[in-house]
């Protein structure tokens, strides 16, 4: 049950909500038992008082009020309950969901990157909801349950101690064992099915993303197969669990039944010592009703194990430390960006090689920095390091003088435009793609942008509300590619890294915005990441990288003129 503490202490921000549906539950169920216990003693006494003299001076009109006020009262608190319970639950998932996506940000990548995306999908959705049980399906259940019978037995035991007591024992005995007994029998099955909902969701989100490709090489059917075998398994998990459901719906009638039996015998002589009466009616109404108390629970707790395999998941995330942790204070610096690498060795998770090797480059604020080499030399990982996508592990990164390890997270951010070879696209307008650069952008300055960047194109048609799909599914790869570097445009950060920014592009796109590139870089820390060795001459300093080491470093001319690796890479063009 520890898995649980981290959500439990969520439940503090919806107490209110939270009480207030456990205590309208708790009136509703007041209000039902109390409508079938005075309703059977008001049927017998009515019937006896008919067939004697008493039925002159009966009260009818007092019970029958006291019917329709419980009947109107359950009716009523079952609604609020309802909605108060659930309005709670929804506002506590809401909670959860941005708690585990403020947990998980900070990991990505070195903790989740070993977690598939539909693996990581059915955390953030099936097994968050899996904990609106632990209140709906547990607490409130039990806790209502358990007020519930001792209110029953306070109020029975007005009428006769001893039968109250032996039926308010009886149910919190059954309260007790149920839940342990059903959560025994769920317990393995409800772990298996959490699991197998996680893969048949992996295995059809493997088959959709990659259904082309798996029918070109003639694995489709395979990969099909694979879903429904998933699938068969949680079907089996499913039927299970309805099993369970049924026998702990079927053993609490039974027990029903044989304490009904119970009551009617120990009171057939009379309530409280009396001649047989009416009483004896609200005696057995009052048990067919308590039973209402234990329908919550007769199936609840065999979720508890899918429950606690859900919060085990979650918790892989939520209890996990970030390998790169930002402090909360900002540092202090002169304004002049400079960026020095200083020895740097770095190496990522279960690599056998290091990626970079005693790599020591530095750049002067306002100054450019071209690094080339071939693929997987270790050029992307040096714009990594300095966004601190990962951490170094020996040497150091110094952004404006100081370790930028000592950077906030927010100040970090605010000094650097990225654009990066992968360009995510939001599933949204065009407009959003643009605005999560620059906020308070206006509508004339975000198409300014876009024309800088020769997609004017785009906003022929609805404008900015131009809907760009799901990762940009309408746009070609110079596309995305373009809206990244409009987004750097907009961000205007005194640091620009670039990695591979006209990958994609033909030759006069490129052109113009390698000349774009030329008026934006004015007064800016520039690292330009390419493997074409085209107008290279424009850039203070050059790094040529392979195999993680820095070969040569020095001004393009100088480079030339030492006729070395660089030289040679050039003359191949």
């Amino acid at each position: 049950m520890r898995e649980l503490l981290p959500y439990l202490k969520l439940y503090k921000k919806h107490w209110f909500g939270l009480s207030l549906g456990m205590v309208l539950a708790f009136a509703t169920l007041f209000a039902s038992i109390g409508l079938l216990t005075l309703s059977g003693w008001f049927i017998s006494a009515s019937a006896v008082a008919g067939l004697t003299i008493a039925r002159e001076t009966f009260n009818y009109m007092l019970p029958g009020a006291g019917v329709r006020g419980a009947a109107m009262g359950r009716t009523a608190g079952r609604w609020g309950e309802r909605v108060v319970s659930h309005n709670a639950t929804f506002k506590l998932l809401t909670d959860l969901r941005v708690f585990f996506f403020s947990k998980l940000a900070p990991l990505i990548p070195s903790k989740a990157i070993n977690i598939r995306d539909a693996d990581m999908l059915n955390r953030l959705v099936a097994d968050v909801d899996a904990m609106d049980h632990v209140y709906l399906r547990l607490i409130s259940p039990i806790v209502v349950g358990f007020l519930g019978i001792i209110g029953l037995t306070a109020v029975l035991c007005w009428f006769d101690t001893t039968l109250a007591l032996t039926l308010g024992g009886i149910l919190l005995v059954l309260l007790i064992i149920w839940p342990i007994l059903f959560y025994s029998l769920g317990k393995n099955n409800g772990h298996e099915l959490t699991l197998n909902k996680a893969d048949l969701r992996i295995k059809t989100l493997d088959w959709l993303q990659g259904y082309s490709e798996l029918t070109l090489f003639g694995a489709e059917s395979r990969y099909r197969e694979a879903i429904l075998d998933a699938q068969q398994r949680l079907l089996s998990n499913q039927f299970i669990h309805a099993k369970i459901s049924g026998l702990a719906q079927g053993l609490l009638i039974l027990a029903n039944g044989w304490l009904l039996i119970l009551i009617l015998w120990l009171s057939a002589d009379g309530v409280a010592g009396n001649q047989p009466d009416p009483l004896i009616a609200l005696m057995v109404f009052a048990t067919m009703a308590s039973f209402e108390l234990l329908m919550p629970i007769a199936g609840a707790f065999q979720f508890l194990g899918q429950t606690l395999t859900s919060a085990k998941r979650l918790n892989d995330i939520i209890l996990a430390e970030p390998e790169v942790q930002f402090p909360t204070e900002p540092v202090t610096h002169n304004g002049h960006f400079s960026i020095d690498f200083d020895k740097v060795q770095f190496s990522y998770p279960d690599a056998h090689q290091n990626a970079l090797e005693n790599v020591s480059v530095s750049v002067a604020g306002g100054e450019k920095l071209a690094i080339v080499g071939q693929t997987g030399s270790g050029k992307s990982t040096l714009l990594q390091l300095i966004s601190r996508y990962w951490d170094v592990q020996s040497g150091s990164v110094k952004l404006a003088g100081h370790n930028i390890q000592n950077w906030s997270e927010v100040q970090l951010r605010q000094s650097m435009s990225i654009v990066s070879q992968r360009v995510d696209i939001l599933n949204g307008s065009l407009r959003d793609n643009l605005t999560m650069a620059k906020p308070d952008a206006q509508d004339l300055e975000l198409e300014t942008a876009l024309k800088q960047v020769s997609l004017d194109s785009l906003l022929t048609e609805s404008g900015l509300d131009t809907w760009l799909g799901d990762g940009g599914r309408q746009l070609s790869g110079g596309e995305k590619r373009r809206i990244g570097i409009a987004r750097a445009l907009l961000h205007d950060a005194p640091i620009l890294l670039l990695d591979e920014p006209t990958e994609g592009l033909d030759k006069q796109t490129e052109q113009q915005i390698m000349t774009l590139f030329d008026h934006h870089f004015a007064g800016k820390t520039v690292v330009f990441i390419t493997h074409r060795l085209v107008n290279l001459d424009t850039f203070d300093t050059i790094c040529l990288l392979e195999d993680g080491k820095v070969l040569e470093l020095g001004h393009h001319d100088a480079l030339l003129a030492k006729q070395g690796r660089y030289f040679e890479l050039h003359q191949t063009l």
